[in-house]
C-alpha cells in the first residue's frame, strides 16, 4: 500500500495555478515532516517545499513567493498552492514524509507522483 496519495496534477498555461494535495493512507504523519520534492525529464529529484509537525515551513529559492504548503491536521492532509507557474516547474510532484529534511534520501515514505505540465 502506497503509503501517501497525491492528488492536483494537470496542465497550466504559463502564470497559472495548480493546487496539489497529499493524504496519506493507511496511518498518520502528524508527527513528522511532509515535504514535496520534483523530478524533471532527465533531471535529478529536487526539494521544493515541506512543512514541519509545528507549521514551520521551508521553501527552495526557485518557489519562494510562488508556492505556499500547508498542513491540514484535523484532515490528515497537506496542499502546495502553486501560483505564477513557470515552464520550468514542469515536473512530476513527489509528495513524502519523515523526520526532517531538504535532501530526498531522508524520506522513507513517498506518493507515486502527479505530473504538472506548465505551456508557454
Amino acid at each position: 500500500q502506497v503509503p501517501l496519495v497525491e492528488s492536483g496534477g494537470g496542465s497550466v498555461q504559463a502564470g497559472g495555478s495548480l493546487t496539489l494535495t497529499c493524504t496519506p493512507s493507511g496511518r498518520t504523519f502528524s508527527a513528522y515532516t511532509l515535504a514535496w520534492f520534483r523530478q524533471a525529464p532527465g533531471k535529478e529529484r529536487e526539494f521544493v517545499a515541506l512543512a514541519e509537525w509545528n507549521g514551520n515551513t521551508i521553501y527552495a529559492d526557485s518557489v519562494k513567493g510562488r508556492f505556499t504548503i500547508s498542513r491540514n491536521k484535523a484532515y490528515n492532509r497537506m496542499s502546495l498552492q502553486m501560483n505564477e507557474l513557470k515552464s520550468e516547474d514542469t515536473a512530476v510532484y513527489y509528495c513524502a514524509a519523515d523526520k526532517y529534511g531538504t535532501t530526498s534520501s531522508n524520506y522513507d515514505y513517498w506518493g507515486q507522483g502527479t505530473q504538472v505540465t506548465v505551456s508557454s
